[in-house]
């Protein structure tokens, strides 16, 4: 039962720091992340004095502590809290709360601010935090000013972070965390909240219902664009898909939970996307997009092509990416069901069965060209090899985080994630640094699960190295100490490199390209873990069966070429390859490896188009 008169503890009269702390519990938090800070100390104060948490975990950087958080609730579906001190540190967290804007992901920021009597004067640290978090944090973003405010500020918070899916920023001047917990009672201006948040069954109108089935019941090539929103529809996705004959492509959040193993399972769509979601996308009359935003237009079927339904909870967002004829507001999982039962048992009369075919050889074509480019001799790996011995490692639990770079590319092409399994990385943000955080996270809420981390050396250096040394700080602690990291190591920003080449025509530029060496494997070891060097094609299958079997957390470093072409599906990437070659025969003799390796990717897409 929640109290609204100030608790004691010891004899003294405890703060509004206690009062911020009982809050977090009551919201059932159990992790805070963040860094220290004179700002901030009197929270963590009452953190550390808390018998019931929740725990405090420190991050070695505010960006990698808001990543940890944005990871948390991901991986929990939670709220992530993360928490800093002003100026830089309320600065160096803004990256993380945009991944967790850009995504939907609800996060919760406990930010210090000065005292309020200096706020004004440019005191030291002192930054507009309401300018600051302006953009980030629209739906939510409040200073307390008041002692007696502090309870329904929280609670809003949290609220409104879990309503609207995104971040929410509680401002919090140190004078304010030092003062004595308020003793709330019914005076004019006092407000007494309550920690409780709960939403319903949302279901689209009836009328809608009609007319969506009408339109994919005239279809004769269906095709489905799976996004995050099916996460708790995933079984009644395939049994639509099978209703219909349709074939299901997923957006890059919505790739973790479509079954890939299914006949009709076609794969992602978009500039990283695969063979077969990009033909069945360009050759379908019928479109039905579920819970997905994927800003990747130019691989939607062309307008006018298809007639679109949409299913989405947020009106706001019906034909935001493609013109539709009926847009269904509602829950992906109640609405799919209530189009199954409108639905005919009988739809499929032999009408679809050529469409139906055709998906399945657009899968198989799109299999053969992923498992051939695999088999592209390279100097010294090829990171598509990598990525596929990878996959036949993963355990049916595994907590997969993927950082953003060519390693984006790898896994949508080459990782089946389990059914068990699951899956994460920064999709619309597309910050590079998120991985490990991640992956830390996954760890945190999971204990028992392990982790697989695949990162490029970019992302690496930029954050990745930061955070291990919290990995190494608490792995002990953890029930099941499997982490793996594989690490793409090329010494180049390689897909940046190749965009220079395909989006501009311009060959790579060294000085902004090149990752300078660093021995992952010798600082995994400093670090009291395990390192492994991977550097030819013979021993993949026996670094990684010993990487697998590891008693404590482990890094991959993975050897790669980075003129492994990243070459987007056609008929769309030919174009974009034409633009490759001429930014690399600028390079000239240096980039005669890179064009043969790209001419061999492309020929084999060739065959298949």
């Amino acid at each position: 039962m929640l109290s609204v008169q100030p608790a004691r503890q010891k004899g003294r009269r405890m703060s509004t720091s206690d009062l911020i702390v009982r809050r977090l519990r009551d919201w059932g938090v159990k992790r805070v992340y963040g860094y220290s800070g004179d700002g901030n100390n009197a929270l963590l104060g009452a953190i550390r004095r808390a018998e019931d948490g929740p725990e405090f975990i420190a991050a070695r950087h505010e960006e990698g502590a808001a990543f940890m958080a944005v990871g948390d609730a991901r991986y929990s579906r939670g709220v992530g809290v993360v928490t800093s001190t002003q100026g830089p540190g309320a600065i160096h967290i803004l990256n993380g709360l945009y991944d967790a804007k850009l995504d939907s992901v609800p996060v919760v920021a406990l930010v210090a601010q000065q005292s309020r009597s200096v706020l004004g004067s440019d005191y030291q640290q002192e930054v507009d935090l309401h300018t600051l978090f302006a953009d980030v944090a629209t739906p939510f973003l409040e200073t307390v000013t008041t002692p007696e405010q502090l309870p329904m500020v929280i609670d809003r918070a949290f609220r409104s972070a879990l309503a609207n899916s995104g971040p929410a920023v509680v401002i919090l001047p140190h004078d304010i965390q030092q003062a004595p917990e308020p003793d709330l009672g019914q005076e004019h201006g006092e407000i007494i909240s309550t920690a409780h948040w709960s939403t319903g069954r949302i279901l689209p109108r009836d009328e809608d219902l009609d007319h969506a089935i009408r339109v994919l019941s005239e279809g004769r090539k269906v095709a489905i664009l799976a996004g995050r929103g099916v996460q708790d529809a995933q079984t009644e996705v395939l049994a639509l898909a099978e209703r219909l004959g349709a074939g299901v492509t997923t957006a890059l959040l919505g790739k973790p939970y479509i079954d890939e193993t299914h006949r009709l399972a076609a794969g992602n769509m978009g500039h990283l996307g695969t063979h077969s979601a990009n033909w069945v996308l360009q050759n379908c009359d019928t479109l039905l997009i579920i819970g997905s935003n994927s800003p990747w237009t130019e691989f939607y079927p062309a307008p006018g092509q298809a007639r679109a339904v949409q299913i989405d909870v947020d009106p706001a967002q019906m034909g935001n990416r493609y013109p539709i004829e009926v847009g269904l507001v509602g829950q992906a999982a109640p609405t799919l069901q209530a189009l199954l039962e409108k639905l005919p048992e009988d739809l499929l009369d032999g009408k679809r069965s050529e469409w139906e075919q055709q998906v399945e050889q657009a899968i198989h074509n799109s299999q053969e060209i992923n498992r051939r480019r695999s088999q592209v001799p390279a100097r010294p790996l090829n990171p598509d090899l990598v990525a596929r011995a990878v996959n036949t490692r993963l355990w049916e639990n595994t907590q997969l985080a993927i950082d953003v770079g060519s390693s984006v590319y790898h896994y949508v092409r080459h990782i089946t994630v389990p059914r068990g399994a699951n899956a994460h990385l920064c999709s619309t943000l597309a910050s590079m640094g998120c991985g490990i955080p991640y992956g830390f996270a996954a760890k945190e809420v999971t204990p028992d699960r392990p982790v697989v981390v695949m990162a490029g050396d970019g992302a690496m250096t930029m954050l990745g190295i930061n955070e291990l040394i919290t990995v190494a700080d608490r792995w002990k602690q953890w029930e099941d100490p499997r982490f793996v990291i594989v690490v793409l190591a090329n010494k180049d920003l390689s897909e940046v490199s190749w965009e220079q080449r395909e989006t501009e025509g311009e060959p790579r530029f060294e000085a902004s390209q090149r990752v300078p060496a660093f021995d992952f494997v010798a600082y995994a070891e400093q670090l009291g873990l395990r390192g492994i060097h991977l550097h030819d094609s013979d021993t993949i299958d026996q670094v990684l069966a010993e990487a697998f079997e590891s008693d404590r957390p482990v890094v991959v470093e993975a050897h790669t070429d980075a003129d492994i072409p990243l070459i987007p599906p056609y008929p769309h990437g030919r174009e974009l390859v034409d633009s490759m070659r001429e930014g690399i025969r600028a390079e000239g003799t240096s980039g005669e490896h890179a064009l043969s390796l790209l001419d061999a990717y492309a020929a084999i897409e060739e065959e298949y188009s």
